[in-house]
């Protein structure tokens, strides 16, 4: 199957995945809203509580493709986002992507990130977190984490993956965050640069 271009970076930023379903946006002020998507400036999961680093919006030609936040554990040096803090990334959908789109994209963008022995060694647990997207429409949002021990990926709150490979987890927040992201200013606005 070939993806176009446009669908191809719509689908990757769908990967962006998620912490448990437990995750709740706090009461305090100072939320975000892009294109209609709210992104509150902490987030508690669990017994953690994540701060907002940086917000944007993802635009491909003339497409407003999706929003983003990106969250850190509160009291870690900023920002971290391919490191052992425990950090989230959530992606608002603004057009429908299919799973088998996001599973293409992510498999291209890991594989041209990593050296061949790592993507390798990888290969088997990206199999599998592949294997866990859905279809999304727009305004489905889809949250990538790393809790310090497991990484997580959900769709609307809903866990659809969870697996302790932090390699993993930093090749999956290097698409949007590393050094050769889907989109620089894209990234730059997340890391709230």
């Amino acid at each position: 199957m070939s993806l176009s271009p446009t669908r191809a970076l719509l689908l990757l930023a769908a990967l962006t995945a998620a912490l448990p379903a437990a995750a709740t946006a706090s009461s305090a002020p100072g939320a975000v809203v892009i294109e209609g998507a709210r992104f509150p400036a902490a987030l508690e999961v669990g017994e953690r509580r994540y701060e907002r680093i940086g917000h944007g919006l993802f635009r491909y030609m003339i497409w407003d493709a999706y929003a983003g936040a990106y969250y850190q554990a509160a009291g870690y040096p900023r920002p971290a986002p391919q490191s052992d803090v425990p950090r989230r990334l959530e992606l608002e959908y603004f057009h429908a992507i299919e799973a088998g789109d996001f599973a293409e994209v992510t498999r291209e963008r890991v594989k041209k990130a990593l050296p061949g022995d790592e993507f390798a060694r990888l290969a088997p647990s990206l199999s599998a977190f592949n294997g866990r997207y859905r279809d999304v429409r727009p305004g489905d949002r889809y949250a990538l984490g790393w809790d310090g021990d497991a990484l997580t990926l959900a769709l609307n709150g809903e866990t659809l993956y969870s697996g302790g490979d932090p390699a993993l987890a930093n090749a999956l927040f290097g698409i949007w965050l590393g050094d050769d992201p889907l989109g620089d200013d894209f990234r730059d606005d997340l890391l709230g640069r």
